[in-house]
């Protein structure tokens, strides 16, 4: 893609994005995510009231006078957006694509960011790290971010999630709200994957999204297909006119997304499906909602 067109993409994003976040997004996104921490501010000389557990013994041994911790509600938030741009997410039909899809809740959920003046960073990833974007703050950094998810080019097919939760969690040692974002195409009963979460969990604020299509659920008829995985590369030739067919694609994706939903609630993880066809608007309201 060359950088004028590329331009005029990244400005277009903004203008669809940006007014979502601006209407609509910034005020729940604020109730579900601000105070949910406290961070060390100063310490004083103890007075009669405060809790004995908050005394600071290192300080009160050093001076010889009783002092005290005072935390105050965290004000300021990094949001970290851990962004799946592996084969299976370039796919889609209809409406858009599922990087289109990526494409809007990365700017959306970034833009609500800068608008509550909270820092911003993103990891994109295949069966590898393709990028990591520091966490910063304002329109030029969001911006950057959405035009390096544009841009990308990615060297890996696969999806490895638990890379990237590792990853991150090694990066960023500070808590943090994270939103990853992926269709998790071949995700199943992963054990592995569930440690992962609940570990990742204890330390940082989690909501996974799940990026979905019509098509995963419902093929058209159009006779034999040969039909490639896009992570694995494996090529198969298809009825998509079968009854039989078509009823086994949708009983394996009813099984996936049940087999998903239960592994994101034995996680603790806070968890919606938002499709192609369709506004974001609802599923991202939902979850903020549940969490103000």
């Amino acid at each position: 893609m060359d950088a004028a067109e590329l331009l005029k993409r990244v400005r277009r994003v903004e203008i669809t994005t940006r007014k979502l976040s601006d209407r609509i997004f910034s005020g729940e996104y604020s109730s579900a995510f601000k105070g949910r921490g406290m961070a060390f501010a100063e310490n004083r000389e103890y007075q009669p009231g405060d809790e004995v557990r908050t005394i600071d013994w290192n300080v009160t041994a050093r001076t010889g006078t009783p002092y005290v911790k005072v935390f105050e509600e965290e004000r300021e938030l990094t949001v970290f957006l851990l962004i799946d741009v592996s084969g299976s997410v370039q796919g889609g039909t209809r409406e858009r694509t599922q990087m289109d899809l990526l494409t809007e809740l990365s700017a959306v959920l970034a833009f609500s960011a800068m608008g509550n003046n909270d820092k911003v960073g993103a990891i994109l990833f295949t069966d590898r790290i393709e990028k990591f974007i520091a966490p910063g703050k304002g329109r030029s950094h969001v911006l950057r971010i959405v035009r390096d998810i544009l841009d990308c080019t990615p060297e890996g097919r696969g999806s490895d999630v638990i890379q990237a939760l590792s990853h991150f969690s090694a990066a960023m040692r500070k808590r943090t709200v994270a939103f990853l974002m992926s269709d998790f195409k071949h995700i199943g009963n992963d054990i592995e994957l569930e440690t992962m979460l609940k570990r990742v969990g204890r330390r940082h604020d989690m909501v996974a999204l799940h990026l979905d299509d019509p098509l995963n659920h419902e093929l058209p008829s159009l006779g034999w297909m040969r039909v490639q995985d896009p992570e694995t590369g494996v090529m198969r030739w298809r009825n998509t006119s079968s009854r039989r067919v078509k009823r086994n694609w949708a009983q394996q994706s009813m099984a996936h997304r049940d087999t998903l939903t239960k592994l994101m609630a034995r996680s603790g993880m806070d968890f919606t499906s938002i499709s192609t066809q369709g506004s974001l608007v609802k599923p991202l309201l939902r979850i903020f909602n549940a969490r103000g």
